[in-house]
């Protein structure tokens, strides 16, 4: 196989010098893609000759997104080392068992963030642990003085560039292993899909720790030559000024955000015209949302797409946004997909399964997790624990995560599709649905509702509304109005919250 050359930075520097690479809103700093190749190699010299970074070395980053982030990340690439980027809002017992696991020679914090993070900012087994702003030298002029540094190897496309812990919503997080051929293969499907120019630009806000910071927007504009601004969060207000002002071309969020953006007073009048789509992912998008971002000329490209495949699998082209609502689509060019049963046999059109990847996109495995990797990779198939189906004319469609499948009276019932009904009532603003314990049934459904402003409803009427809509035994036997539904740092619904508050 023909090595692929795995310095994007350095051949943008070369191809487009001037053009404008990174942009990073917090401090008004920006940087062309000369820029960007100069002090990235500076920090990567660093690296290598005061801390002595080596190939497969592993550092570790505990902060919010800022661009000594993405500098570290491009000079881990460089170097050949590992990127292990640590999820800031973790508890200190949590953040010490990532840290054991990974065992980073390097460690960088936040010190904004050094609070939550002081029981392990010297943790025993990182070399040495140093506030990131330390590198905040490289982001000026000054750096590009320091150009000397030189690749010590060539990098293959199997080397790890970073881990990525998943979410660990069923236990400890494991961390996925992210190589060259990955980011390779996933910016190729994601170009092709979207159509990627090196005249696209976008906002970067999802977190840095969550495979969608990185991989679904950030690395394959990188390989295209595009560009983004970087947020250090999501700002809904913000990210609509943004997207008006610098006249971005794509957008990228999971469902809550799309709502918090379409709920900003000044949504209706912003001019968004330069936005040719908005792709979400993480979770099924409500048809009500789906047809308010319509509504505003802005196509909903729905995707899908996991930390160990890809991240972009699947894509649904805007032109069968409306006649294929809900469905993710076909899988992306370099993407296989099979839908199996319970033995692991095919499914048919039309039955419901758990879906299998496998392609250049796919994970080699977890870090030092051997027994996590052999239960998930079957003869290079990715088990993704989605269940979905695919109809007569071969798009996909995601019914519900397995975990989140519950079992009442002897009936299979996937959360997502109730969810999905309650969404049509315009008076439910957020809703999620679990399984509980039912001594006749072993498990009903029980439902979490946000109501829209000044709105009211009993359970009672939700009832009525599902009744004859809905079989029995998928209504929820309970409902409860919250006024917020938890969510992770993804911005995804955390049902284990829902589960533990009863």
């Amino acid at each position: 196989m023909i090595p692929i050359d795995t310095d994007w930075i350095k051949k943008w520097a070369v191809y487009s010098p001037e053009r404008m690479a990174f942009r990073e809103y917090d401090r008004a700093l920006e940087w062309t893609y000369s820029d960007i190749n100069q002090r990235v190699n500076a920090m990567a010299f660093q690296l290598q000759h005061e801390y002595n970074i080596k190939k497969n070395d592993r550092i570790a980053v505990f902060s919010k997104n800022r661009a000594e982030y993405i500098f570290l990340f491009f000079a881990c690439m460089k170097l050949g080392a590992v990127l292990v980027p640590l999820n800031f809002r973790l508890m200190p017992r949590e953040t010490e068992a990532l840290l054991t696991d990974a065992k980073p020679h390097l460690l960088f914090y936040e010190e904004n963030l050094a609070g939550s993070f002081q029981a392990v900012k010297q943790w025993s087994g990182a070399r040495k642990a140093l506030p990131i702003e330390k590198l905040e030298f490289f982001l000026s002029g000054k750096a590009a003085q320091h150009d000397t540094y030189k690749p010590p190897t060539v990098a293959s496309e199997d080397d790890t560039v970073m881990v990525l812990y998943t979410s660990g919503t069923t236990g400890i997080p494991k961390g996925a292993m992210i190589n060259h051929r990955m980011l390779f293969w996933n910016s190729l499907n994601t170009g092709l899909r979207l159509d990627l120019t090196s005249q696209d630009h976008t906002q970067s806000f999802a977190p840095f720790f969550h495979t969608g910071g990185w991989n679904v927007l950030l690395t394959p504009f990188v390989h295209h030559g595009g560009s983004h601004t970087l947020l250090s969060s999501f700002d809904s207000d913000l990210i609509l000024e943004l997207m008006e002002k610098e006249r971005s071309t794509l957008l990228f969020g999971v469902p809550t955000m799309m709502q918090m953006i379409a709920d900003t007073p000044g949504f209706k009048k912003a001019d968004l015209s330069s936005v040719r789509y908005a792709i979400v992912g993480g979770s099924p998008m409500p048809i009500s949302l789906i047809e308010t971002w319509h509504k505003k000329g802005i196509a909903i490209r729905q995707g899908y797409g996991l930390t160990e495949v890809g991240p972009n699998c699947f894509s649904l082209h805007q032109d069968d946004a409306i006649r294929k609502i809900g469905s993710i689509g076909f899988p992306n060019f370099y993407v296989q997909a099979s839908i199996r049963d319970e033995s692991g046999g095919l499914c048919q059109d039309n039955e419901v399964g758990e879906l299998w990847l496998r392609g250049p996109v796919v994970t080699p495995g977890y870090w030092a997790n051997e027994t996590a990797t052999g239960e998930a990779i079957t003869d290079g198939w990715f088990h993704t624990g989605d269940m979905v189906r695919r109809d007569n004319e071969g798009y996909y469609y995601v019914v519900d995560r397995k975990k989140n499948m519950y079992i009442s009276g002897g009936e299979n019932i996937y959360p997502a599709e109730v969810e999905n009904f309650l969404y049509d009532h315009p008076k439910i603003k957020e809703v999620a649905v679990i399984g509980v314990t039912d001594q006749k049934w072993g498990e009903v459904g029980k439902a979490f509702v946000v109501l829209r402003d000044n709105s009211a409803l009993t359970g009672e009427d939700l009832k009525n509304f599902c009744s004859g809509q809905l079989a029995k035994y998928k209504i929820p036997k309970y409902f409860k109005f919250v006024c917020t539904l938890p969510k992770n740092e993804a911005g995804k619904i955390d049902r284990r919250k829902l589960t533990e508050s009863g």
